[in-house]
């Protein structure tokens, strides 16, 4: 009998122990599509801004993380299936997010843009240099109105299921004629192709664009925040719970923001940024 309970307290302390070490585990989901904030080099390996942040984080953390490629349209729907445990793929804090989703405290901020080709009719567009959504003043209302003018009859090209899409669709520039594509790059395609007569995504995806493919892609109107395009870009984590895995993805939100903290107070966030960015977008 002696012997028997012995093995049972040595078979429930292996498992105690296993348990620990996959709680330790933390795979991060990401796009892979999303240049500067995340992309694939020429060998197919992930790499960016938010792929250099993770590994920092997890090692604050002290979590042995991976990184996990997943389609933009399916991110939010697999963190729910559990194919992994948190989401860092430029995804801007929303609130209609936050129906299904918790996020961190924001980690970095990056204005969005329209961007068209060189000699069209939208560059020089009369605008401040940035608005704010979520502020209401003559300037905001000016320039709103100037870019519901000249996006009038204009084919607006943008990624599906994007914070951007949701300002395209929300009225805030009129009815807007909007082309939805799977990934930015493909947006970037037909806008340098002629497809689209102008497109809107983060500033620094067209940035990013330009410099890399040499194409004389411009960015105009304003820099664009707030409203529907949330306030930051944060790590998404599932809604915790009372069960043993909601109490886990809880405890990861706290790990998490614990971490950010971290890195913004060491000043890693702002270091990748600039690396990534040309430009400290750290919150």
């Amino acid at each position: 009998m002696n012997i028997f309970k012995k093995t049972i307290l040595t078979v429930l302390a292996s498992l105690l122990v296993i348990g620990n070490v996959y709680a330790d585990k933390i795979r991060i989901g990401t796009e892979g599509a999303y240049p500067p904030w995340n992309s694939k080099d020429a060998s197919g390996n992930l790499i960016g801004f938010e792929v250099e942040l993770a590994q920092e984080l997890c090692a604050i953390m002290k979590h042995e993380c991976t990184i996990v490629e997943q389609d933009w349209d399916g991110m939010i729907p697999a963190l729910l299936m559990r194919k992994f445990d948190a989401i860092m793929a430029g995804m801007s804090i929303t609130a209609e997010r936050q129906k299904t989703i918790t996020f961190s405290q924001g980690y970095a901020t990056e204005p969005a843009t329209l961007a068209v080709m060189k000699g069209s009719s939208l560059e020089g567009m009369d605008t401040p240099a940035a608005i704010n959504l979520d502020r209401s003043s003559s300037d905001v209302k000016k320039a709103l109105k100037t870019i519901t003018a000249s996006l009038s009859g204009k084919t607006v090209c943008t990624q599906t299921g994007t914070i951007h899409q949701n300002f395209l669709e929300s009225g805030d520039v009129g009815s807007v004629n909007v082309r939805t594509y799977k990934t930015q790059d493909e947006v970037n395609l037909d806008l340098s192709s002629g497809r689209c007569d102008v497109a809107l995504a983060a500033k620094a995806s067209f940035i990013d664009y330009a410099e890399a493919s040499g194409k004389a892609v411009v960015t105009v109107g304003p820099n664009l925040s707030g409203g529907a395009f949330g306030g930051g870009v944060g790590v998404g984590i599932r809604q915790g719970g009372d069960d043993a895995i909601g109490k886990r993805d809880a405890k990861l939100l706290k790990d998490f923001n614990k971490a950010i903290d971290k890195a913004r107070k060491k000043g890693i966030i702002s270091k990748l940024a600039i690396k990534w960015f040309k430009d400290d977008v750290s919150m």
